[in-house]
């Protein structure tokens, strides 16, 4: 009854089956993996956001280039506050709003994108507070360069003038006339009466969009396991019940068939 199995039709299901079912395992596994690391990574940058404020702020060239080790950590910088820019579409609290940021210019020539605060509503330049004047010290937690698309910063393009959609120096340098550093500072107290910007996670470790697809594509795989399971036992039950017929002679066998419509059987006979 089991003789089909045999037959190069059912080789090639067979070997399919046992292809497909560890290929899906395994990159349900790996897909499961990814979403574990990012929650771990997601744990990791929160509780060193916590603790990173309590450490002693250190200068900024110690800390760059900004990665997850130095992500979050306080520093201080000396300077001269230039260009002032609004960051709409800036949520807080889930109240819309927007950052005001201001270009501090250092000793070494380069300008470091400060945010001194956040305020509620449209951006207006005329509710941006002005920046203090000449030599200031500020101190803040170290952020690195946003990329456009990702943690909620919006793609728009074509911001109305002293706008700017993502904190970054690839966006910056088409807006001032110096180079600014790839990083970025929010105060730890909000300047002239605005509410300071929370320090934002590293991208890719948070519990983000991106995540939550590693965890959906988990399951897809999974699910997809027990598809090609399913299947094959539901064409082994059809072939065996096939087989079985034939033998109790309830249908005809495929060379009966053939010669019921005038035609030589597959054996010739």
């Amino acid at each position: 009854m089991y003789r089909f199995l045999l037959t190069p039709r059912w080789w090639g299901i067979n070997i399919f089956v046992v292809l497909a079912v560890p290929f899906c395992i395994f990159m349900g596994s790996w897909q499961l993996g990814r979403f574990e690391d990012r929650v771990q990574d997601h744990n990791t940058a929160t509780t060193q956001a916590e603790t990173a404020r309590h450490e002693a702020a250190r200068p900024l060239e110690e800390l760059l280039p900004v990665d997850k080790a130095t992500v979050g950590k306080q520093t201080t910088v000396s300077g001269r506050y230039g260009e002032q820019l609004l960051v709409p579409d800036r949520e807080l609290d889930d109240r819309p709003g927007y950052y005001v940021l201001t270009l501090l210019r250092t000793d070494s020539g380069r300008a470091l994108p400060v945010v001194r605060g956040w305020l509620p509503g449209s951006p207006d330049p005329a509710k941006a507070p002005a920046p203090p004047a000449g030599e200031v010290t500020v101190t803040g937690a170290l952020q690195a360069s946003e990329t456009p698309g990702d943690n909620g910063v919006t793609a728009r393009s074509g911001w109305p003038e002293g706008q700017t959609g993502a904190i970054s120096a690839a966006s910056l340098l088409n807006l001032v006339p110096y180079d600014v550093y790839d990083a970025w500072v929010t105060l730890n107290e909000g300047d002239s009466g605005m509410r300071a910007v929370p320090v934002s996670a590293p991208q890719n470790t948070g519990l983000d969009l991106k995540a939550f697809q590693n965890l959906g594509y988990t399951a897809e795989w999974f699910a997809f396991v027990g598809f090609v399971v399913f299947m094959w036992f539901r064409l082994l039950r059809r072939e065996v019940e096939l087989a079985r017929d034939e033998e109790l002679g309830l249908v005809p066998a495929v060379g009966e068939d053939a010669e019921r419509d005038g035609e030589p059987s597959p054996t010739g006979v």
